[in-house]
């Protein structure tokens, strides 16, 4: 496919107004996500104490240690349960307000959350805790899909896959934020750590504040509601051009072919044969994100450094230095998507990460015999989180949206986002208990995950790279009917009174099956 700008494709250059709406909604956002996800990681020892302190007060004894892991448990994962919950009404949501008007509408739920975390010690009550950490879930989980739609939908095909790994930036930089916030010096101690919690409302209320100055996606305004009018202003304000009717030609050839198609519901996406192959992709790379463990390292990490054998005042800096890795690696997955493409990011990430994790195994296992196994460790769960943050992290949201057209896109993300939040949920809450029973071979699951995803994607997903949405739609167009005529090219022949496969009838091109 020729990869030059032609008529009738969005290409474009880096304008102002496209990296502001695109910092701002990374900011207020996916930030929040990366932050929820290590906030309870420095504090645990202190919310536990909370938690048992609170129960002893009530009941006139404190937690068993069963208990308190459990309700501890819930705390982290519960945060991936109300993510799940927020994915599900995702497609309704953008259709009727739009992607701006439900990530400025979803601020809303960080403030409720905010103050009841921020309350919660006060009023002496864990539950406020666990309901504020399920709120900020919905709020990641509507924000988590909505953002890579509207950055993929206002970006120049050049540059979606720039714009689109912008987020995955700002989760990292969420994480490193909550890993330095969470420092002994600042509010890592034990009368600070409702603030902590509740310090993701800054983010939100700049999103709020500012959002709303920005216009909607043009694709959501011309092939949704049928207005030429926004969506030219809209492009013409993204773009920094005036002249746009080659644009707004690409669309309306999309809103042509989908007159006769309304916006599908989730189960006719689960249904159509004609997007099993894309929906089968997005659910392997979703749940793959996060089955691979990277959510057992952030929700644990001080926890693996201390099993690594790490002394305990220096776990708090030591995380710190590996939230500095992972922005570093996920500005490289940004800077090179353009050039290497989304699979060699997502296969090499994947890849690494299986490595990662068969290290750390490994490591632990032999750090009683051999003590410089322990930085054996250290670098392991490094490398899991950089190898994470150069293409896992995001290119699985901006795939979700190059892989569907404008009809498939919203139930496509409620598909990908609820296996994704489901996994995260599972993870969250199960690896506690893994870790206990199987020790340092748990992170061989992780390892054999991570290896088959690496697998699927480079023998099954094309390379999406400036290719518009029409043209993506047009590849696995053809890669269905390839699979769907194989029996037919699979025939047993008769040779000298043996069955034999007819090789010459497996013959076909490298364009109808090869990855893009």
């Amino acid at each position: 496919m020729d990869d030059k700008p032609c008529r009738g494709k969005m290409t474009g250059h880096l304008t102002f107004p496209l990296l502001a709406v695109t910092l701002l909604s990374s900011f207020g956002s996916s930030m929040l996500y990366g932050y929820n996800l290590a906030v309870v990681n420095s504090p645990a020892m202190h919310i536990k104490a909370f938690y048992n302190a609170t129960w002893s007060q009530r009941y006139g004894q404190g937690l068993n240690q069963g208990m308190l892991t459990l309700m501890y448990s819930l705390t982290v994962s519960v945060f991936a349960l109300g993510g799940l919950v927020g994915s599900f009404p995702v497609g309704m949501l953008v259709t009727r307000y739009g992607r701006n008007g439900t990530l400025i509408g979803s601020s809303f739920l960080v403030f409720l959350a905010g103050a009841l975390m921020a309350s919660s010690r006060y009023l002496e009550s864990p539950e406020m805790v666990i309901i504020g950490r399920f709120i900020t879930g919905v709020h990641s989980g509507i924000c988590l899909s909505v953002v890579p739609m509207y950055l993929g939908e206002i970006a120049p095909k050049n540059l979606r896959g720039f714009l689109g790994l912008v987020p995955s930036i700002f989760i990292c930089l969420g994480v490193f934020s909550a890993q330095v916030l969470g420092l002994p010096e600042l509010l890592g101690e034990d009368p600070y750590w409702p603030l902590f919690l509740s310090v993701v409302v800054v983010p939100a209320f700049l999103q709020l504040l500012l959002l709303h100055w920005f216009p909607e996606s043009p694709r959501y305004l011309l092939i949704e509601k049928n207005n030429v009018h926004g969506a030219t202003e809209a492009l013409r304000w993204f773009l920094g051009k005036y002249d746009v009717e080659d644009v707004i030609e690409e669309m309306r050839e999309e809103q042509r072919s989908l007159a006769s198609v309304k916006t599908v519901s989730v189960w006719h996406l689960l249904t159509d044969r004609s997007v099993r192959w894309q929906v089968l992709s997005v659910a392997v790379i979703n749940m793959g994100m996060q089955l691979s463990g990277i959510d057992a390292i952030w929700f644990y990490t001080n926890v693996i450094f201390e099993n690594a054998g790490i002394p305990d005042p220096e776990i708090p800096y030591t995380t710190v230095g590996t939230g500095a890795i992972e922005v570093v690696a996920g500005l490289i997955g940004c800077f090179t998507i353009e050039k290497l493409g989304r699979r060699p990011l997502i296969i090499i990430g994947f890849f690494f990460m299986g490595i990662c994790c068969a290290g750390i195994t490994m490591s632990l296992e032999l750090q009683a015999t051999v003590s410089w196994m322990r930085y054996v460790s250290v670098a392991c769960v490094i490398g899991i989180i950089a190898g994470f943050c150069m293409g896992p992290a995001g290119v699985p949201f901006l795939m979700t949206a190059e892989l569907f057209k404008q009809s498939h896109r919203p139930s496509a993300y409620i598909v990908g986002g609820s296996l994704n939040w489901l996994s995260n949920f599972t993870v969250g809450f199960v690896f506690p208990f893994l870790q206990m029973s199987a020790g340092a071979f748990c992170y061989l699951v992780f390892c054999g995950i991570c290896l088959l995803v690496a697998l699927y994607v480079y023998f099954i997903i094309p390379e999406t790279k400036n290719k518009t949405f029409m043209e993506i739609s047009h590849i696995f167009a053809s890669r269905q009917s390839f699979f769907s005529s194989l029996p037919d090219y699979v025939k047993m022949v008769k040779f000298n009174g043996y069955g034999a496969l007819e090789n010459s009838s497996l013959e076909f091109s490298h364009s109808e099956c090869s990855p893009a």
